[in-house]
């Protein structure tokens, strides 16, 4: 078997593995937090997992800040977000 056709091969076997497995959980849902800026008053959604990395280094009473992508503002969880 020559060197090409056994990549192609693996490669045929890899992209299989993907399509069966979804490893990288690219079909799950994205669960998300909204995010309302103190500067502009506009809102955005945050994904929750991103909210989970932020508030690791947290105090008990510190909330998670967020860079507004409107004004550069400070972003803080809506009053009206789930959580």
């Amino acid at each position: 078997m020559s060197k090409n056709k056994k990549q192609d091969d693996m490669n045929k076997e890899f992209l299989k593995w993907l399509e069966e497995e979804d490893p990288l959980g690219l079909d799950d849902e994205i669960t998300t937090i909204i995010f309302k800026c103190m500067d502009c008053g506009k809102e955005d959604e945050v994904p929750d997992f991103v909210v989970d990395e932020f508030q690791f280094d947290l105090k008990d009473n510190e909330e998670v800040e967020v860079v507004c992508l409107f004004c550069e503002g400070t972003m803080r969880r809506a009053k009206n977000s789930p959580k």
